[in-house]
């Protein structure tokens, strides 16, 4: 296994492989690898986690420049001394490099007020198969001008080029927080209440919605509706009172676990943990349509509510394929995002790609003509 030290190091490897026609792994500390395709067996297994540097910090002017094989918690932690943030909350967060949260596109319930990796970068540095290094914007918010090419790699599980060192703007922690979990007897008046709370003036961090087996993990039995609101203290002590009149009840944060946010963070890790054979479907939806793709679960299930962002939590991946197969044919755009390593080779992992796919794929031949890295990881689509 290759371990690059240096930017330069990564991009002369990469080079290097792919002037010899070599396949290659590519990849940090694989703390995603049950996520998408397969981790095919390749002729040069290159790590990025020997690039671990921060090059560059500017509290005071909310930007940072880190490398790629920076652990997850390391930038996370720095950055909390300073009351700022990357405000992502990826799954997998303990073990996961910068470069990894960034080439899978995670993200977690704070996505609804903050946005994804494509709103909180605003620069790359990635190194080609022609063993290149490209920069792509910089340290400026506001400095890309034409086609910003950062934004392929984000998503891309590593098959067009290898990301390098990633520059993000940051967001100020919140003065106040405050969290509050609500139980509904139906999913029809949970709904409403969500609909209640995004049209008022109200704007929550993240609104995420759990079936009844899902709040099982939470000691309870009903729909619940996690809210989580953040900003000065007046502005969070005016959720109790509004939530209050939407809800008909007084939501009281003693009613809502310390630990909820970071255990919704962690459902996915907990959950392939203990299931050995299971899988994880996604299906991105409409806020309107996101009520019929959660009725339409009947095992745990969790929503980004305020996003449009539904998974599904299957024991048996069998189950998680044939569920995906009658979704799709009820048009929802869905995924098997993490399954077994043994199973998906035999699963219909990504059934649907869609009309843009075969830009995907031109794209792909761009950087990738002879598909020499990262073989398969993209749904086995590319």
């Amino acid at each position: 296994m290759l371990a690059p030290e240096s930017p330069t190091d990564l991009a002369q490897a990469l080079g290097d492989a792919a002037a010899h026609g070599r396949t290659i792994a590519l990849g940090g500390n694989s703390s995603k690898r049950l996520m998408a395709g397969p981790s095919e067996p390749a002729d040069v297994v290159i790590s990025t986690t020997a690039l671990h540097r921060v090059l560059e910090y500017e509290p005071h002017d909310l930007t940072i420049s880190v490398e790629a094989g920076l652990a997850w918690r390391s930038l996370t932690s720095l950055l909390a001394a300073n009351r700022q943030m990357v405000p992502l909350d990826p799954p997998f967060a303990e073990s996961a490099t910068v470069g990894g949260v960034i080439a899978c596109n995670c993200s977690g319930p704070r996505r609804r007020l903050y946005g994804t990796a494509r709103d909180l970068i605003i620069g790359m540095r990635f190194a080609t198969l022609e063993g290149k290094l490209v920069q792509s914007g910089g340290m400026v918010v506001k400095n890309v001008a034409g086609l910003d090419m950062a934004k392929l790699m984000i998503g891309s599980f590593g098959t067009l080029a290898a990301v390098a060192v990633v520059n993000f703007k940051l967001v100020p922690a919140p003065e106040a927080e405050q969290s509050f979990l609500l139980p509904f007897r139906s999913l029809g008046e949970a709904m409403a209440a969500r609909n209640q709370v995004l049209a008022s003036p109200l704007q929550p961090v993240a609104i995420d919605l759990l079936n009844p087996a899902a709040a099982r993990s939470f000691g309870g039995d009903r729909w619940l509706l996690a809210v989580r609101a953040a900003g000065n203290a007046a502005s969070v002590q005016r959720y109790e009172r509004e939530l209050a009149h939407i809800t008909s009840r007084l939501a009281v944060e003693n009613a809502c676990p310390e630990t909820l946010w970071s255990d919704l963070e962690s459902f996915t890790p907990r959950f392939l943990r203990e299931n050995a054979d299971g899988a994880v479907v996604r299906v991105s939806c409409t806020l309107k349509d996101l009520e019929g793709v959660m009725a339409a679960f009947e095992v745990t299930a969790v929503a980004r509510a305020g996003s449009g962002v539904c998974y599904g939590y299957f024991e048996r991946n069998e189950a998680a394929a044939s569920w995906v197969s009658g979704a799709v044919a009820r048009g929802f755009k869905t995924v098997i995002e993490f399954s077994p390593q043994e199973c998906k080779h035999s699963l219909e992992l990504w059934p649907a790609p869609g009309g843009d796919f075969e830009i995907m794929r031109r794209v792909k031949n761009l950087f990738d003509p002879s598909n020499l890295l990262n073989r398969g990881r993209l749904y086995r689509r590319i």
